[in-house]
């Protein structure tokens, strides 16, 4: 005699609607995936293809090797003192016309080692430059700055990590962001406006987009007019910012294709009494601190001039003095007499 196994109509029907549930859910993540913008683009960029959305501008042509060097004079040499008021320049950004050609907003960028301590590093620096750069600015101007820092990060005119974009310059006459060498870091920030900052930061490294200002790499205040703002292409104006693109080719997205690093670090910042303005080379102990790096989830502890804190300060030609052991056991003795009330300071060069 056999036995078979027999289940009831309630039974068959519950299998099924776990079936069901199971094939939606597959579903709707599939679908959820093949819609994924961020996912495509970082495929896209792995695989080094190239967006053309301005193949068909025939207005704008790809720049020159000579044009592109005279592009990056633009970003390196010292900046022209116009001496103009803030009413001045405004108005002079004002004659600046916007330009006619099309915006595409730029691919996201995430980065996914966010916990890791690169990704911390990477969320510290692009912090400070939202917070240093726009804290007081509407929440759309922070994420433009935010976005100009990646849009540089994929340029080849740019160092390719989000630390090296944030602190290009810190050590030569020029700082490409003047918080990170006018004195700014040292500055305690604004709790609340930090917190702002870090989420806005947070996000742009999470894939957000700021699409009013494209691919802009150069922005400034709508109060100083900076001399290279003709030789670019003005994109919009955000806030007290005005943003702009490179002109021709190196400003259209096919130019924006260089790999992110993978690795931040935050360098070491010499005092500007020591960055020489006229070229030549620093001495022995100054050139291993420009090149020093702090540990990257740290950042650097920049202190006034005033206030060394302890650290060597190498414009002064101090020079590290550990004394011996034999030679401190007299001065320990010294101090703990006179805590003690046996020693009288006064008497200290006797040798008692």
């Amino acid at each position: 005699m056999s036995a078979t196994a027999t289940f009831g109509p309630g039974v068959q029907s519950k299998a099924g609607h776990n079936r069901t549930i199971g094939w939606l859910a597959g579903i709707m993540l599939l679908v959820s995936l093949l819609t994924s913008e961020t996912l495509w683009a970082n495929w896209l960029e792995a695989l080094g293809a190239q967006d053309n959305a301005y193949a068909q501008d025939d207005s704008l042509q790809p720049v020159t090797d000579q044009e592109k060097q005279s592009l990056i004079k633009v970003i390196e040499n010292p900046a022209h003192e116009d001496n103009l008021t803030p009413i001045e320049a405004t108005e002079l950004n004002e004659e600046i016309p916007f330009t006619e050609s099309r915006i595409t907003s730029a691919r996201p960028f995430q980065l996914f080692s966010q916990k890791l301590e690169t990704g911390l590093t990477a969320l510290r620096c692009l912090t400070q430059a939202v917070y240093y750069e726009a804290a007081y600015e509407p929440l759309q101007g922070r994420r433009a700055v935010a976005q100009v820092v990646l849009n540089r990060m994929r340029h080849p005119a740019f160092p390719n990590s989000v630390c090296g974009v944030v602190y290009q310059g810190v050590n030569r006459p020029v700082c490409q962001f003047s918080f990170t060498c006018d004195g700014s870091l040292n500055r305690r920030p604004d709790p609340a406006k930090w917190a702002e900052a870090e989420t806005v930061a947070r996000d742009a490294l999470n894939g957000y987009v700021e699409e009013r200002v494209g691919y802009s790499t150069h922005y400034h205040a709508n109060y100083v007019s900076p001399y290279w703002a003709p030789k670019l292409l003005k994109i919009a104006k955000i806030g007290a910012h005005i943003f702009y693109r490179w002109p021709g080719g190196w400003g259209l997205p096919r130019s924006f294709s260089d790999r992110y690093a993978g690795t931040e670090t935050i360098p070491a910042i010499l005092p500007r009494s020591l960055v020489r303005k006229n070229g030549g080379d620093f001495d022995a102990q100054s050139q291993a601190f420009a090149e020093a790096r702090v540990p990257a989830n740290l950042v650097p502890d920049n202190r006034s001039d005033r206030d060394v804190g302890g650290r060597l300060d190498v414009s002064k030609g101090w020079t590290a003095s550990i004394p011996e052991p034999e030679d401190t056991v007299r001065s320990s003795s010294i101090i703990a007499r006179q805590q003690a009330g046996e020693y009288d300071i006064a008497a200290k060069g006797n040798g008692s």
